[in-house]
């Protein structure tokens, strides 16, 4: 039995070419590892930025997120930064700069070459985000927790759309980091009493 060829009203999805795939996905990776090399240099000056206000905390959430497997001080100054901006400017500069920052472990997996591919841990969550997709990455990136990096190279393997991915990190981290610089604005208050 043969299959019909396509009419000329069905459209025919074309395919990016294995080449330009590849290639892609090498620049991804190159990407992620040049800029992870870059911000773990910077981290002691990253705190300076907070003098800048929101767009500081912005840029400090985005490189702090933007570290591959490489532990960043982000939550700290968001926390700190609670006692002396209001918490929700906080939360959605900090949500904006950690959800663009988180790229880089999308990257990565997008790529191809995740290096945690073969670990326990990265098995679980490739699993829970295969099945429960947007949410499983939501509640990964509102929770405070050193895996985040290996659920963002899953959503990358698996190819999550980048919009999805973005979506739920945003809302994720922003929640987080309301609670951090919430916290924060009310530890000060507690103190000076």
């Amino acid at each position: 039995m043969t299959t019909p060829a396509p009419s000329p009203e069905t459209p025919v999805k074309s395919r990016p070419s294995k080449i330009g795939l590849t290639l892609a996905r090498i620049l991804a990776l190159l990407v992620v590892v040049a800029l992870t090399v870059f911000i773990y240099s910077v981290r002691d000056q990253a705190k300076e930025l907070a003098v800048y206000g929101y767009p500081g905390i912005f840029l400090i959430a985005l490189m702090t997120n933007a570290t591959v497997l490489l532990p960043a001080p982000g939550i700290a100054v968001v926390f700190a930064m609670g006692a002396i901006f209001n918490p929700l400017g906080i939360a959605l500069a900090a949500g904006a700069g950690g959800a663009l920052g988180e790229l880089s472990g999308y990257l990565a997996g997008f790529s191809g070459q995740a290096v945690v591919e073969k670990t326990r841990i990265y098995e679980r969550l490739h699993a829970w985000i295969q099945r429960r997709g947007f949410w499983a990455v939501l509640l990964l990136a509102a929770m405070p927790n050193p895996f985040f990096d290996v659920a963002g190279v899953a959503a990358g393997m698996l190819k999550m759309p980048l919009r999805t991915f973005l979506l739920a990190v945003w809302i994720g981290v922003t929640l987080k980091m309301f609670l951090f610089a919430w916290v924060g604005s009310t530890s000060l208050v507690w103190l000076l009493e």
